[in-house]
């Protein structure tokens, strides 16, 4: 692959093998997360057993459970949704945005235009290089993993939260909780036109757009395309031309609140990668015209926010919640929206 691809543009549907290990004639029955914690370089059973279960290793090309047996022959592989990158992650100091922190993890508001860790193109700058400068003296924070304590992402111009794993064992936990959806995730979007429902589910696999690898294109529920995806709404306000929505993820797909409300013809206000950045509703006097191009300028993005995070403390058992307050570009976008629309007769569903 010689595309760049951004930490908001890793492709869910690709896959990269970074290891690959073929069993002798002479192997006796071994289980895969052993066979594999002996051979993968700084690597523990427990490490190679929870690659297993959230089906990154495969045995002759297929997904395996950690208690598979190793038989002569097999081929095993390791393989993650990102390429291996040679990359060394400099301890920067920028300043974080921090709502709780303890010795497991930290609960963080990240601003949009960050991006979260680093790439061949943003090498510096990251969430991740101000992670390791501000973790600089832990020695459980692996710097040398590009993606040190990262359990989940948001793309680079959404604003929000993110838990940040502090020890090996937290992020293994956290990572197995994304997974298995046992934790909560709510955004808060403006999305262009008025949704047809108060409450909706949009369903539909989320794979590699063809035409542009830079974005996410939606195929049907069940297709060989792109992996299943399900987002659910509910419309908190409805402002004439555009909606301010609630979504809640139930995966956790690349740009999959963006792709999916695309798909139904109402993209994020401002997302320029879905088309959101055109006037799409609304009438054609000069007027209202300028009015959206001040609402573009007074938020510079898609109008997208991770409002709330819920999950259980993998160290204590204890659920833990957070709410993040609406951006100033995000809460600027509505006022403007409801200025404009309180004395005007407009569509309400």
């Amino acid at each position: 692959m010689n595309e760049r691809l951004d930490d908001d543009e890793l492709d869910d549907e690709l896959e990269f093998e970074h290891f690959r290990f073929e069993a002798d004639n002479g192997q006796t029955p071994l289980r895969v997360d052993k066979f594999l914690a002996d051979r993968l370089p700084n690597a523990s059973r427990s490490r190679a057993r929870d690659a297993a279960v959230t089906g990154h290793v495969r045995v002759n090309g297929l997904p395996v459970k950690p208690n598979y047996r190793v038989k002569p022959r097999d081929v095993v592989a390791l393989v993650l949704p990102r390429p291996r990158r040679d990359l060394t992650v400099i301890p920067e100091e920028i300043p974080l945005d921090i709502l709780h922190e303890d010795e497991h993890l930290l609960v963080l508001d990240k601003p949009a235009g960050m991006v979260v860790h680093p790439s061949p193109g943003h090498p510096s700058g990251t969430l991740v290089n101000a992670l390791a400068w501000h973790l600089r003296g832990n020695p459980l924070f692996d710097t040398e993993d590009t993606r040190p304590g990262l359990v989940h992402r948001i793309d680079k111009d959404t604003s929000g939260l993110l838990v940040i794993a502090k020890t090996p064992a937290a992020k293994t936990n956290l990572a197995l909780q994304f997974f298995n959806k046992t934790s909560e995730r709510k955004y808060l979007a403006v999305c262009w036109g008025n949704l047809d429902d108060d409450r909706g589910t949009i369903t539909g696999n989320i794979g590699r757009n063809p035409a542009d690898r830079k974005t996410m294109s939606v195929f049907p529920d069940g297709s060989e395309r792109g992996k299943h995806a399900v987002t659910r709404y509910r419309v908190v306000e409805r402002l004439g031309y555009v909606n301010v929505v609630e979504c809640i993820l139930e995966t956790g797909r690349t740009h999959q609140i963006r792709a999916h409300f695309k798909s139904i013809r109402h993209p994020l206000f401002n997302d320029a990668a879905y088309g959101g950045d055109e006037i799409l509703k609304g009438t054609i006097f000069t007027s209202y015209k300028q009015f959206v191009r001040n609402c573009f300028e007074a938020c510079p993005r898609q109008a997208l926010h991770a409002r709330t995070l819920g999950f259980t403390h993998p160290a204590t058992g204890l659920p833990m919640a957070f709410d993040s307050p609406l951006p100033r570009d995000i809460e600027t976008l509505i006022t403007r929206w409801r200025n404009y629309t309180a004395n005007r007769e407009l569509p309400t569903g």
